[in-house]
């Protein structure tokens, strides 16, 4: 620095300047030293002149070339700065070299500075001026994890590596002081921060910044730590102002929703703009408790009324009347008369001592209940009644049945008999008719021819006698297939043979649309009446039959239950019956039945039964030992055989309905379907009738004539309207005009 000087002033003036400067000397007050033909030369001075100085000051011109020949140490500890009209960078470079750190400076770091420090400053208090002219120049120091500097604008700071701290107090967590950039997690207890965080906004300049998280209550500060802890400050005594005190409340007689009405009202109404902050007020109906939460004072106002309202009353029950929208009121009341009884039992073993007595009518005609019983217990009955009477689910429930037979049968018989009936060789087997029964209807059929008798009284003449024909027609309605007779002499052969085949193909789609947990049934079908009972008519004065109907065709009886995850539980009883034929007792019948429970997701099909059945049947009747003669044994047997093949599956699937748009979506799927059959059936024709219709569904509207419909009625209604008020108002002009007429006559 001695070269410096040197090299600026003469030695006597060089002397003369360092004696005037003390631990306080500024850089005017050297440059007023300086010629004013020299000032262009030695703007550094200034800057050099701000290098920390002992306590003992220069003294003389030796001592100070030599004291800035040699340099400075670290082991001096106190400073002295002076600038005026300087140029920034030029100062952070002093302040690098002083604090022997390196500091890098942001291109946007522009302007000049003027400081004057009269008293020695220790290390801190010189980093801390450093902050200082900055802050006051919009820029900051931003220290790096290896100890180095960026000195950089405000603005970019708070997005910078700035040192975090947390708690309630800053504290010397902040190791620079107040002009150092933090940011803060400030912890806020009882207010929501949700609500704060925009009124602290306005606290911060464009450096800082105020973010609150939510789930945790916090508040995130960027800026000034000076700023910060004032913030910081407002932030406690505005939690402090927001602590509540909480006090549960147990009623004896009064409602508790009706008391939460009541407080609501009072302390929170509209219009209502309370001092701190409103208050809480929540109802435990199950209990019957009411919790308070407000400040000391309010909360003791409001624990004071809730005391004088619930005082027992000179009548100990109140009576509501529950209009039910979609439970049965008969059903209902036996599900609260439970509720009552248990109530009841529970309201002894308290300390209350209040009556329990109850009453539940029924209503049938407006499906509604009248409940007479103590608040409390209303209250537990309103509830029960509330989760209850709500809309049930349907389930609609789509069965197909298919059912696949086939079936061939061969018989062959021969059967011989004399013509007088007394040797035979006939076979009874149900598949062939018995010769007898053939020889005695022809025999029957026979007539008589008549005869002429004449004896002493007289002549008597006997016409010829027609035969009866009744046993003859009822044995051949049972020959199936050829019957062949051969006579000769007095014996009669008869040959039968029939071949039978039988092809059936059966599908069956019944659907059934019930509500969850109801059962529901559905037959297609005939009553076929069977003879069960009979009394014949001989040695009896009365005699009768007792006849019973069965139920034939295709039965579904289902019972579905909605589980959790759209599954539906179904206890389902299927079954498919017809008359096979009659039989010389009565008619026989087939049935195939399935009673199961399955589980089954909506929409899903499932198959709950099946049935693969073949059936071989071969009977052969015959003659001992001549049956049994290879090619002529078939003169002295019946041979019949049969195969049946049957194949029956049972499918199910359930469809959850739980709004109104699902179950018209699937109406008018199965409306379209049937009207798109009768349409084809009506394109088809009536034969041998042209000029007849067939009946058709109507079209469903669409939604656009459904919209144009009920826009169509609105504006009916609104002409309607305007007309009636129109009407009116010339009534009233006219009975205005009436009275004003007879007041002029007046």
């Amino acid at each position: 620095m001695a070269s410096v000087l040197k090299s600026i002033y003469r030695p006597d003036q060089f002397v003369k300047g360092v004696a005037m400067y003390s631990s306080s000397v500024c850089a005017g007050e050297i440059r007023a030293l300086i010629a004013p033909s020299l000032a262009r030369r030695v703007k550094v001075l200034g800057l050099l002149l701000a290098l920390p100085f002992s306590s003992a000051v220069i003294a003389n011109n030796s001592n100070v070339a030599h004291q800035y020949d040699n340099g400075y140490s670290s082991n001096i500890s106190h400073y002295s700065a002076s600038f005026e009209k300087a140029d920034i960078k030029e100062f952070v470079r002093t302040v690098s070299a002083n604090l022997n750190r390196p500091i890098i400076i942001d291109p946007a770091v522009r302007g000049e500075i003027t400081v004057r420090a009269y008293d020695q400053l220790d290390q801190s208090q010189y980093y801390q001026l450093f902050l200082s002219v900055l802050a006051v120049h919009g820029f900051a120091a931003i220290e790096t994890s290896n100890g180095m500097l960026k000195v950089i604008p405000d603005k970019d700071a708070r997005t910078s590596s700035i040192p975090v701290v947390a708690g309630s107090k800053l504290g010397s967590q902040s190791a620079h002081g107040a002009d150092e950039m933090v940011t803060w997690v400030l912890p806020v207890s009882h207010v929501p921060v949700r609500e704060l965080s925009p009124i602290l906004r306005q606290l911060v300049n464009s450096s800082g910044s105020v973010v609150h998280y939510d789930p945790s209550n916090i508040l995130i500060l960027s800026g000034r730590a000076a700023n910060l802890e004032r913030i910081a400050e407002v932030v406690r005594r505005v939690d402090q102002a927001g602590i509540r005190n909480v006090e549960i409340v147990q009623l004896r007689h009064a409602s508790a929703s009706e008391m939460e009405r009541i407080l609501l009202s009072v302390y929170a109404g509209q219009g209502q703009k309370p001092a701190g902050m409103p208050p809480l007020v929540v109802s435990n109906e199950a209990t019957n408790q009411i919790i308070l939460s407000a400040d000391r004072q309010l909360l003791q106002r409001m624990k004071s009324l809730v005391l004088q309202m619930d005082a027992e009353r000179k009548s100990n029950g109140n009576i509501n009347v529950f209009y039910l929208h979609y439970a049965k009121a008969e059903d209902l009341k036996k599900v609260l008369d439970g509720v009552g009884k248990m109530l009841m039992s529970s309201s002894k073993a308290s300390k209350s001592g209040a009556s329990g007595d109850y009453s539940i009518e029924v209503h049938e005609q407006t499906n509604a209940l009248v409940v007479t019983a103590r608040p409390d217990m209303m209250q537990a009955m309103k509830s029960v009644i509330e989760r209850l009477d709500i809309r049930r689910a349907q389930v609609m429930v789509e069965a197909i049945i298919v059912e696949v037979a086939d079936g061939d049968g061969i018989n062959l018989s021969f059967q011989l008999a004399n013509e007088n009936g007394t040797s035979m060789m006939q076979f009874q087997d149900g598949s062939s008719v018995p010769i007898g029964e053939i020889l005695m209807g022809m025999k029957e059929a026979e007539g008589e021819k008549g005869s002429t008798i004449i004896n002493d009284d007289g002549t008597t003449i006997n016409p010829d006698t027609n035969g009866d024909y009744t046993a003859l027609a009822a044995a051949l309605a049972k020959v199936s297939g050829a019957a062949f007779s051969v006579t000769s002499g007095d014996w009669t052969a008869l040959l039968q043979a029939v071949t039978t085949s039988s092809q059936s193909n059966v599908l069956a789609t019944p659907s059934l649309l019930t509500l969850d947990n109801e059962e529901a049934s559905f037959i297609v079908g005939d009553e076929v009446p069977t003879l069960t009972g009979s009394t014949p008519s001989s040695g009896n004065d009365n005699p009768y039959q007792t006849i019973e109907r069965k139920e034939v065709g295709i039965k579904l009886t289902v019972t579905p239950q909605i589980n959790a995850g759209d599954a539906v539980k179904l206890t389902i009883e299927q079954e498919v019956s017809n008359v096979n034929g009659r039989t010389p007792v009565d008619v026989t019948f087939s049935t195939r039945k399935v009673k199961t429970s399955v589980m089954v997701k909506t929409g899903d099909t499932v198959v709950i039964g099946g049935l693969l059945d073949e059936n071989v049947q071969e009977s052969v009747s015959k003659v001992p030992l001549l049956g049994d003669i290879p090619i002529l044994g078939h003169l002295f047997r019946s041979t019949s055989s049969k195969k049946v093949k049957k194949n029956l599956m049972v499918f199910l699937r359930p469809t959850i309905i739980r709004d109104d748009l699902t179950m018209n979506a699937i109406s008018g799927q199965k409306y379209e379907l049937m009207r798109a059959y009768q349409l084809d059936k009506q394109a088809q024709g009536i034969s041998l009738m042209p000029g007849f219709d067939t009946p058709v569904l109507p079209a469903q509207p669409t939604a656009r004539e459904f919209l144009d419909e009920l826009r169509r009625q609105m504006d009916e209604e609104s002409a309607q309207s305007t007309s009636t008020a129109q009407s009116k108002e010339n009534s009233v002009q006219a009975s205005a005009k009436l009275v004003r007429r007879t007041g002029g006559e007046r």
